[in-house]
Order: structure tokens, then C-alpha cells, then sequence
């Protein structure tokens, strides 16, 4: 893992009003992603670690504070600059999976190429590609309703990957699955991660982040409180 500071948020802060209420789902985080590390963020449920992925991946915009890609702030870029972030830069996979239901597999995956330039032919070739090397080469003309849940995340996380991202965010990517299907996907995510993809995973999973991922940033009530090595974040969460 390089040291090289690649992603970096600066006092971050998400406020929501419901009536005459704030709710301050993110309140003052500053954290670093180096290049090449795979970070997990641990938390219960409306501990704030969703909001803070989609504030990394340019999904949403902060009430206050900054984050910076390469030292550069996303508020600073145009809109086309953040979308080109997105469509370029950012994979994302998400628990519920996302995919378009009425798609085959193979539509799925072509579907992060739409937006970054890909040609028809390309976006065909290289969405085949990945679902071969995710073992899908059989499941491409099906449906998300005729795959099984593991499949379904397979073909997401194709999709995450097909555009070779430098970052990849994943929400509780085994949340909706069983055990050897969650474990099949933390295995492939550490296969990325060794081929030198960034990735930062959510997870409400305290024992899965220290078995399988290099730092662990703990959050509650919309904060950090504890980041480390997975070593030093041994202990439950309160």
C-alpha cells in the first residue's frame, strides 16, 4: 500500500433539518484514503458511515467542511468535473444491489460505460470480459430475477469495475447475503485490493472489517471515534 494521500475529507459535515430539528447525520470528520488501501468505516446503523461514503464519492454535497481529491476539493470542480469524477474515477456497489431489473446481466455491467466515452463495441467487449473473470460467463443473458443473491452482487460488482476505477466504495456490499456468498465477495474485494485498487468499505461488521481490511475508522453518532489498524480496533462497539 502506498502512503500517497488519495482521497481526504476536512471537517465534514452533513446536516439535515426535519422541522424544526437538525440532525447532524456527519458532524466534523477528517479522515485520509491512501492509494492502494483497502479502509473499512464500522458502524451501526445511523452512525453516519453512509453519509460519509456518498460525501467521498461526490454523491452528495456537505453542509460544511471539504473533500479533497489529490489535494483538489470536489465544491471547487464544475459540474462536468465532478461528473467526469464519477464516471471515470468512482465505482460504487451498494447492499441492495441497484441493478436495473428489466436488463440482462451483461446490460447491467454496460450500463458505467454509458456516460465516460466507451464505444457500443468496447462497452460489449470489456462488460464481457469482467463477467468471464467474475465466473458469470453463463449467467450474461439472464436477468437480475433469475440470478441468486450472490450472483445479482457479482454482477454489481462487475459493473463497479468495468471502467477500471481508482477508487471503489462499497456499502454494505454483504449485507443481503449468507455467509459463503459474503465471504465469496470480501475475497474478491481483497483480490482487487492486491491488484492495487483503492477501496473503502462500509460495514455495520466490527470482526469482518478487522479479519479482512488493513484500517478500520469506527463511527457513531455521525463521528470518528477511533481509526487504526484493524489491531487497535479489537474492542465492541459501545
Amino acid at each position: 500500500m502506498s502512503s500517497e494521500t488519495f482521497l481526504s475529507s476536512i471537517e465534514l459535515c452533513r446536516y439535515y433539518h426535519r422541522g424544526p430539528q437538525t440532525v447532524r447525520a456527519l458532524d466534523g470528520v477528517t479522515i485520509t484514503v491512501a492509494r492502494g488501501e483497502f479502509l473499512s468505516i464500522v458502524g451501526s446503523s445511523g452512525s453516519g458511515k453512509t453519509t460519509l461514503l456518498n460525501l467521498l464519492a461526490g454523491l452528495d454535497t456537505p453542509t460544511a467542511g471539504v473533500v479533497e481529491l489529490g489535494g483538489v476539493p470536489l465544491t471547487s470542480m464544475s459540474r462536468r468535473q465532478l461528473s467526469a469524477y464519477r464516471a471515470h474515477k468512482v465505482g460504487m456497489i451498494f447492499q441492495s444491489f441497484n441493478l436495473i431489473s428489466h436488463y440482462t446481466a451483461l446490460q447491467n455491467v454496460e450500463t458505467a460505460l454509458y456516460f465516460n466515452g466507451t464505444a457500443p463495441n468496447e462497452r460489449r467487449r470489456l462488460s464481457t470480459q469482467i463477467l468471464e473473470q467474475l465466473g458469470l460467463a453463463d449467467r450474461m443473458t439472464h436477468r437480475p430475477a433469475d440470478l441468486s443473491g450472490g450472483e445479482q452482487q457479482r454482477v454489481a460488482v462487475a459493473r463497479a469495475i468495468v471502467k477500471s476505477p481508482e477508487i471503489l466504495f462499497a456499502d454494505e456490499p454483504t449485507g443481503n447475503l449468507d455467509f459463503e456468498n459474503a465471504e465469496a465477495i470480501v475475497n474478491l474485494l481483497m483480490k482487487l485490493n492486491r491488484d492495487g485498487l483503492t477501496i473503502v468499505l462500509v460495514t455495520h461488521n466490527l470482526e469482518m472489517a478487522q479479519h479482512y481490511t488493513q484500517r478500520t475508522i469506527r463511527m457513531q453518532y455521525g463521528r470518528v471515534i477511533q481509526s487504526g489498524s484493524t489491531k487497535t480496533a479489537e474492542q465492541p462497539l459501545p
